[in-house]
C-alpha cells in the first residue's frame, strides 16, 4: 500500500478499479436509450484520472477554463469535450477550438458566443431550469442555472433563425437526487417545453445527481435510501415515447462514479479528553481536505484495528478553527497517537475543495492496472509561498 511506498500523511489514495466498477453498474442498466456517460471533471480534477478516462475513449464535461485546458492538455479530442456551466462567455473565447460541444446557460451567454459558435462550428445545446431545481439551502429560491421555459423557447427560435446546429436539451437537478421521481418530473416538464418550442433534440442530457452508496446525511440516513438504479432505468424506459427524436441519453454522474474511488489517510498527532469526550488532533481534516464532511457522514476506520470500549470522539484537523471537525462518532478508546485513520468515499469533491489554510496541499497517490504511483507530491513551502510577488 501507499504507506509501504513512503507515503506521508495526510494523503489521498485514488484507484481506478472502483470507477470501473461503478461504470459497469451504470452501463448494465437498460435505460431505453443509447447512453453516453460523461466525466464531470469538476468532481475529481486529477491528471491521472483524466488520462485513465481518456484511455477508455470516454468524453469529458468541463465547466471552467482550467478544466477545459486540462482536457486539451490530456489529449481529449474536441468532439469529446462538452463545455457546460454558467458565464462561460467570460473565458471561452480565449481558449476555444473548433468542433467542441457547448451548452448555453443564458440568453446573454448565447448572444455573446453565437458568432464564435458559427466560426468554430460548435455543436450546441441549451440548459433548461426545471421547476424542481431549487436552492437546497433556501428551497423558496430557484437556482441560478439554465433558462426558464419562456427564455428557452426564445433561445431555440434564435438559434434556428441563425441556422446554428442546436442538438441537445440539458438539465441538471442537483447533487444527491433522492429518487427517480425527481427525474421523471423533470423529463415530463422538459418534453412539454420542447413541444412548445418545436424543438426536437438529438441528445437528452439529464446531468448527474445520482447519490453514491455508503454515504450518510448528517442525520444518519443514506442518501441513496430511495434511489434504485433498476427503478431509475425503468423510469427512463417509460419516458422514452416522449422523446422520439432523441438518439442518445447523456449522463454526468460524477459523485456516483468517483466517490468510492478515493480515500483520505490522516495520522493522529495528539489526544485530549474532556468531560467524557475524546478529541483526536490529526494532520488532516475538514478544513484542509474534506469540506464535504460539513454535510456528509463517511465511514472512518483505523488502519490498525483497535479494541476497547467505543466512546464519543471528535476527529479534528490541525488548523486553528473549531470548524475543523472531520467526524463526531463512537470510536474505540484504544486509538492512540501515531495511528492512521482512513476516511472513505473521498473521491468526489475532495481534491477540488482542498485548501491551503496555513498548510500545503497533500500528496495524491494513484493506482491502476500499471500499479501504484505518486501522482502529486505534497506542496513545498517554496511552492506555497513562492507564488507571491
Amino acid at each position: 500500500m501507499a504507506l509501504d511506498r513512503g507515503a506521508a500523511t495526510p494523503f489521498y489514495l485514488v484507484r481506478s478499479e472502483p470507477i470501473q466498477a461503478s461504470l459497469r453498474e451504470l452501463e448494465s442498466q437498460p435505460f431505453g436509450f443509447p447512453t453516453r456517460h460523461w466525466f464531470s471533471c469538476k468532481t475529481q480534477p486529477a491528471a491521472p484520472v483524466l488520462r485513465w478516462w481518456r484511455g477508455q475513449n470516454r468524453p469529458i464535461e468541463v465547466v471552467s477554463e482550467f478544466e477545459f485546458r486540462a482536457a486539451l492538455r490530456e489529449g481529449f479530442p474536441a468532439t469529446s469535450i462538452l463545455v457546460n456551466g454558467p458565464a462561460k462567455h467570460r473565458w471561452l473565447p480565449r481558449v476555444s477550438i473548433p468542433g467542441i460541444r457547448v451548452h448555453f446557460d443564458s440568453m446573454n451567454e448565447l448572444k455573446a458566443l453565437e458568432s464564435q459558435a458559427r466560426a468554430h462550428q460548435w455543436k450546441l445545446g441549451l440548459r433548461l431550469r426545471t421547476r424542481g431545481e431549487m436552492d437546497p439551502e433556501n428551497p423558496d429560491r430557484p437556482t441560478q442555472f439554465g433558462m426558464d421555459p419562456s427564455e428557452f423557447q426564445v433561445a431555440v427560435r434564435r438559434l434556428q433563425r441563425l441556422g446554428l446546429p442546436l442538438e441537445t436539451l440539458s438539465f441538471h437537478l442537483r447533487t444527491n437526487v433522492p429518487s427517480p421521481d425527481f427525474y421523471q418530473a423533470a423529463l415530463q416538464e422538459a418534453a412539454e417545453v420542447c413541444e412548445a418550442a418545436r424543438f426536437r433534440p438529438r441528445h437528452l442530457d439529464c446531468g448527474g445527481g445520482l447519490p453514491p452508496p455508503h454515504v450518510l446525511m448528517r442525520r444518519g440516513i443514506r442518501y441513496d435510501a430511495r434511489m434504485s438504479l433498476q427503478e431509475l432505468a425503468s423510469m427512463y424506459r417509460r419516458q422514452r415515447h416522449r422523446w422520439p427524436s432523441v438518439e442518445e441519453l447523456w449522463l454526468e454522474n460524477g459523485r456516483f462514479l468517483f466517490a468510492g474511488s478515493g480515500a483520505l489517510a490522516i495520522r493522529v498527532l495528539d489526544i485530549k479528553e474532556r468531560g467524557g469526550l475524546r478529541q483526536l488532533i490529526c494532520d488532516g481534516g475538514r478544513t484542509l481536505h474534506a469540506l464535504i464532511s460539513t454535510w456528509e457522514h463517511h465511514e472512518l476506520i483505523p488502519l490498525v484495528p483497535r479494541r476497547g470500549t467505543k466512546i464519543r470522539t471528535v476527529v479534528h484537523g490541525p488548523t486553528c478553527m473549531a470548524f475543523d471537525q472531520l467526524a463526531y462518532r463512537q470510536l474505540p478508546k484504544g486509538i492512540r497517537i501515531g495511528d492512521v485513520l482512513i476516511w472513505l468515499e473521498a473521491g468526489a469533491y475532495h481534491l477540488p475543495w482542498e485548501t491551503h489554510f496555513c498548510h500545503g496541499l497533500a500528496q495524491v497517490w494513484w493506482e491502476d492496472d500499471a500499479g501504484l504511483q505518486l501522482a502529486r507530491d505534497a506542496e513545498s513551502f517554496e511552492a506555497y509561498w513562492g507564488r507571491w510577488r
